[in-house]
């Protein structure tokens, strides 16, 4: 069932955040866009989460439900031929890699991308008829055209971009929406002027589109961190409905302190009154926002409300209930942690491969532990977060500060840049029971949330765990009245 495009003024209080690897998965997005709030799927690799959760057997039969939906089912039958396992496969057996893309990657890859967008978004709107989006990081820029399209095949209401300057994301809505050809842009190290590095993405290419009618738009979303991003993405370039405007307080990647990065006594970035956003920017823009990073209560939705925004973004309360895509023994785990009040959240500026620094929980067994992190043969096998460069030919290269660093210096890497680096992407899908499985173990799981971690004790009281349904109730049920509220000059210090 597709839910009808959103109207103005419909603008939800809740966004559920789109969180890591299949994190923020189908079930976890139905359950909050069944309640009327916006369910978020994480678009972030779902290439490689179907192919996968095939190859695990698709437990209750769901992918293969979709599947059976999509437009082409012969495009879907090769999906299924190719990584269907009956029965899933041994524990001790290793996932088929899916290859890498590239600038120019084989049509098949594009297909299965395109096939896993629509799965995702399909699952995530059955039987509802609330909101759905999905969420990408505008760094992974090779496998999201084909990614979002088929997430738009599916219906999704909204597009939800952030972790760059996602000003391209207009024009790629405006051609697939229309089942044309897309471009987009791509960010290569070293470029020169007349360069033209981009990536193409064909719908024609993938099935047939004779006949078609074109898709609904589904409302776009800048995810930003600063007001002088939001004023630029909203006077230059295609349409932006609104802005999810993220501190330094949310999970997952953070912005960059502005000026020189400076480190606390532990080793984190500190961040001070440069990196506030200006609210009444924000308003003046005039279009609905969002606040994200430690919001997740009753109060903060009032004090959001009260500086003029819609409501707020929920990630890390949402991204430790029952219907998250996190493996079970990693949520009892962090939530045992809290109930102690032994959970603690890093701000690490060297674990990702993009250079921004990241939150991550202090988990054993887990890449946090620096034993577990040394332990790890370094690789670079899945390539989201890899940085493109430009040979010396012109052509297309690709480096990742997480390879082997001999590796990453023979192709014009700084040594000083491998320090410390996490592979992320291994790491996230071990997170959510996706991890592959190597010659000495299954790959190490890196956990994400928000500063505000501890404040999940408020909501599970004296319960050992909770759902989507559970924080949705705790978040408004006593949502103060504030048809009469004053418009606050300043961010509350308790939101962003």
């Amino acid at each position: 069932m597709i839910s009808p495009a959103p109207r103005p003024g419909d603008e939800p209080v809740l966004i559920q955040g789109g969180m890591g690897v299949a994190v923020s998965s189908w079930p976890l997005a139905r359950a909050v866009g069944s309640r009327g709030h916006l369910g978020v799927v994480s678009g972030t690799a779902l290439d490689v989460v179907l192919a996968r959760r095939l190859q695990a057997g698709d437990p209750g039969g769901h992918l293969r439900r979709a599947l059976d939906a999509f437009p082409d089912r012969a495009v879907a039958a090769e999906v299924l031929a190719r990584f269907f396992v009956p029965g899933g496969r041994t524990a001790q057996a290793a996932f088929t890699n899916v290859p890498m893309f590239a600038a120019q990657p084989a049509p098949w890859l594009h297909a299965l991308a395109t096939v896993a967008g629509f799965a995702e978004v399909f699952l995530a709107k059955d039987g509802h008829d609330g909101p759905v989006g999905i969420n990408f990081l505008e760094k992974v820029q090779l496998p999201t055209p084909a990614i979002l399209y088929g997430a738009l095949l599916a219906g999704v209401d909204y597009l939800l971009v952030g972790a760059g300057i996602p000003r391209d994301f207009p024009d790629l809505l405006d051609s697939l929406t229309q089942h044309e050809a897309a471009r987009l842009p791509l960010h290569v190290t070293g470029a020169m002027a007349g360069d033209d590095f981009a990536t193409w993405f064909d719908p024609a290419r993938i099935l047939d589109t004779t006949g078609l009618v074109p898709l609904g738009r589904p409302r776009f979303l800048a995810i930003v961190s600063s007001a002088t991003l939001a004023v630029s993405l909203s006077r230059h370039g295609g349409r932006v409905d609104g802005f999810v405007v993220e501190g330094p307080t949310a999970g997952g990647h953070n912005a960059p302190p502005r000026g020189a990065m400076k480190l606390n006594a532990a080793g984190e970035p500190t961040y001070g009154a440069r990196d506030a956003v200006d609210l009444a920017r924000m308003r003046e823009i005039g279009l609905p926002f969002w606040l994200a990073g430690a919001c997740a209560t009753p109060q903060g939705i009032g004090e959001a409300q009260q500086q003029g925004a819609a409501g707020i973004q929920v990630g890390t309360l949402f991204a430790f209930c029952d219907e998250s895509g996190m493996a079970p023994a990693l949520r009892e785990e962090v939530l045992a942690q809290v109930r102690s009040g032994a959970a603690r959240v890093v701000t690490d500026p060297l674990a990702s491969p993009t250079g921004f620094p990241f939150k991550v929980v202090q988990v054993n067994a887990t890449l946090s532990d620096p034993g577990v992190y040394a332990a790890r043969e370094r690789r670079c096998d899945l390539g989201y977060l890899r940085e493109m460069y430009r040979r010396d030919d012109g052509s297309i290269g690709y480096r990742c500060p997480g390879e082997p660093v001999d590796d990453y210096l023979r192709k014009g890497g700084q040594v000083e840049d491998t320090v410390g680096r996490k592979c992320v992407c291994n790491g996230l899908l071990a997170t959510v029971g996706l991890g592959q499985q190597r010659g000495d173990g299954v790959e190490p799981a890196i956990v994400t949330a928000g500063a505000a971690l501890a404040d999940l004790a408020l909501l599970l009281r004296d319960r050992d765990r909770y759902s989507a349904a559970d924080v949705v109730e705790y978040l408004t049920a006593d949502v103060p009245d504030l048809a009469d509220a004053h418009i606050a000059p300043a961010l509350a210090e308790a939101c962003v």
